[in-house]
């Protein structure tokens, strides 16, 4: 498969959209393609709406799927460019809003109302889906969205550069410093966590061991393990031994590719690509443990269909929801599996997807299993945010890490007594 174009975006930068509905402003046509995904419905028309995957072919599947369904024309809006949020809150707030979009679980997308209440068209199969992904999707009791796909999050790297250097997989943050620092040549860098490092700062705080919000939806993350681990990453970032002005972000693995990196973070969904680029030369690791408390970790990002609850289909829309995302398995092992590599979020179809079941996948998923974290629907953009200036603040400028924690904390717990009161 070919690799995410560049002109795609930070694919977990989608979690940023602004928070509420508060954009204003009509949406112009989204892209050059406003066509019908479906033609042979009978009944209601609708609009879904999707960003512009990388990998080829997932527009023409989509709106093969959209064709198949003969209880409505669904029309498909394949937006492309890095704003897609941007264009979807917009398109929200106007009469061209679409009835079905994707997105990921955001609690200001439930309490306003936006989103439809979906309990009722999964809980037939709720114990077929991934419980932590039923859980992302839950607040009060009640499910919102439907999960598509998984997109574990890791670090690749290329067997024979480790081996030339007489480098071990790491297994903490400090050994990944150390590995860097062995496989940097002056043609080479050891090392690519993306271009602003945004990529990696939930990983970070996991690994060392802490959460984003606790159970009781208070700050979690700022902890010793968590200083420590900032303090390791500016060394790391002045070190000289990261590729800081990759052409693509982490997202696309041209990096790693094209032989700029000996390591990289990056999603599942590129490893076809890579492997296509690299043969055997490849293999995956969890990011490493944070300080003595730390823990392996990855990152469970995804994408899920949501129906709008505002708009003026909403049965028809949740309709053509549970006949494509619940009960047609097998378009949701093609999604999963055709198109790059994404973990289907159904057990029963996880078990039968042949191509995640040995070599590389199987070693992606095995990561995914064993260390994954998934999204909390009570993280919001301006949370987000706050990591990113975090990350800004200490790693990129080299502040002091519990000033800049302080600063993350009043931004969050101000977010949360929005919320939570």
């Amino acid at each position: 498969m070919s690799a995410p174009s560049n002109s795609n975006w930070d694919r977990r930068s989608i979690l940023r959209a602004a928070a509420g509905l508060s954009a204003a402003g009509a949406l112009a046509a989204c892209g050059s393609n406003n066509g019908r995904g479906g033609g042979s419905g009978s009944g209601k028309s609708l609009t879904q709406y999707f960003h512009a995957y990388g990998e080829a072919g997932v527009e023409q599947a989509v709106k093969r799927y959209a064709a198949a369904y003969d209880k409505a024309n669904v029309s498909t809006q394949w937006i492309t460019g890095a704003d897609y949020e941007t264009k979807l809150f917009a398109a929200l707030l106007t009469k061209q809003a679409p009835d079905v979009f994707e997105f990921h679980p955001q609690i200001q997308l439930v309490k306003s109302g936006q989103v439809a209440d979906l309990t009722d068209i999964i809980a037939p199969v709720k114990d077929d889906f991934n419980a932590a992904d039923i859980t992302s999707h839950t607040y009060d009791g009640k499910i919102y969205g439907v999960r598509m796909i998984d997109d574990p999050q890791f670090f690749f790297y290329r067997k024979s550069m480790l081996e030339k250097a007489n480098v071990d997989v790491p297994t903490t943050l400090e050994e990944l410093a150390e590995a860097a620092d062995k496989l940097t040549t002056s043609k080479v860098k050891g090392l690519f966590l993306g271009n602003d490092l945004h990529a990696i700062e939930a990983p970070l705080i996991w690994s060392a061991g802490a959460e984003t919000l606790t159970d009781k939806n208070e700050v979690g993350f700022h902890t010793d393990g968590v200083v420590e681990g900032l303090r390791q990453l500016r060394k790391l970032f002045t070190s000289g031994n990261l590729l800081l002005d990759a052409p693509a972000d982490y997202w696309d693995p041209s990096a790693i590719n094209q032989g700029l990196c000996a390591m990289q973070f990056c999603g599942m969904w590129a490893m076809p690509a890579m492997q296509k680029a690299l043969g055997d030369d490849l293999g995956v690791f969890a990011f490493p443990k944070v300080g003595s408390g730390g823990r392996l970790s990855v990152y469970n990002g995804g994408w899920s269909m949501f129906v709008n609850a505002k708009g003026d289909n909403v049965e028809a829309a949740k309709a053509y929801v549970k006949w494509l995302w619940i009960d047609q398995k097998k378009y949701q092992e093609d999604f999963a599996t055709s198109y790059g590599f994404h973990i289907p979020p159904r057990t029963s179809i996880a078990e039968q997807a042949t191509k995640l079941k040995s070599g590389l996948p199987a070693e992606g998923v095995k990561l995914f299993n064993t260390y994954g974290h998934f999204d909390n629907i009570g993280w919001t953009q301006a949370m987000w945010s706050a990591l990113d200036s975090l990350i800004s603040d200490c790693v990129r400028k080299g502040g002091d890490p519990e000033a800049a924690l302080d600063k993350a904390d009043t931004t969050v717990t101000k977010e949360l007594k929005k919320l939570f009161g």
